[in-house]
């Protein structure tokens, strides 16, 4: 029986264009033999996360798609927002692995260079990568923040406008790269993936792609059989997921 892990976006995923789009995030070559990929979202709430606000939402979005999962077979949890939200939450939730993008590509961008420039759609996105840099310690690794200044679309992805948004990305990445110092280049959104292989292919430093990352950790700790430390993410004395989120 494959090991299932539990995909989860912070958006309703209920339109097919939208649900074939973000389902294609991970493309099947990358899935490993054993393993299986479950998508779900928010079952009512829509954001943007361009405010506090919303990041505030996102949190519970993520927290109660997140929180069943373990009882219903799941065997890993993989958040898809870079904001990592309710990602301590549900690691003291579940003793099932939970992984984020935001800390999962942090890390690993600061072990294949020095510093690295996250290149993102809009600047209202930029509290996002402060609140993740801040909680992980990682501001001093950081060259940049270089934004295209295009509003995102949550429909569409980067359908239908790859001949100006992924120049516009590139030139970017090229100016951080060149002027601001950066060794590795790190997507701002897991909804970018579709402009990995375009900049990865043109520009000298590696290009990483969030989403991927993270679930790929994923299927690392479950061959490895880790999980997070519940000394450091201890359990709830009392769960208490039907009132939190009572209809």
């Amino acid at each position: 029986m494959p090991k299932r892990i539990r995909l989860i976006f912070p958006v309703p995923v209920t339109d097919d264009n939208a649900r074939r789009l973000l389902h294609s995030q991970v493309p099947p070559e990358l899935v490993r033999p054993g393993f299986e990929i479950e998508y779900t979202g928010s079952s009512r709430l829509m954001t943007l996360g361009d405010s506090y606000y919303d990041l505030s939402i996102m949190e519970m979005i993520v927290l109660e798609a997140g929180m069943r999962a373990e009882e219903e077979g799941c065997s890993a949890v993989c958040i898809s927002t870079l904001s990592d939200s309710a990602l301590y939450a549900l690691r003291s939730r579940l003793n099932i692995p939970v992984v984020s993008p935001g800390q999962s590509v942090l890390h690993l961008a600061s072990m294949l260079g020095h510093r690295f420039s996250i290149i993102t759609m809009w600047e209202p996105w930029f509290p996002v990568y402060r609140k993740i840099l801040r909680e992980y310690g990682m501001e001093g690794r950081l060259a940049s923040l270089r934004s295209i200044d295009t509003r995102p679309d949550l429909k569409e992805l980067l359908t239908g406008k790859e001949d100006v948004i992924f120049d516009k990305l590139l030139h970017e990445a090229t100016q951080a790269v060149e002027k601001d110092g950066a060794d590795v280049i790190i997507l701002g959104s897991t909804t970018m993936f579709q402009s990995h292989q375009y900049l990865a292919s043109r520009l000298p430093v590696p290009v990483l792609n969030p989403g991927v990352i993270a679930y790929k950790l994923c299927e690392v700790l479950l061959e490895l059989g880790l999980t997070h430390s519940k000394r450091a993410f201890p359990s709830p004395q009392r769960v208490q997921d039907d009132v939190l989120f009572r209809p």
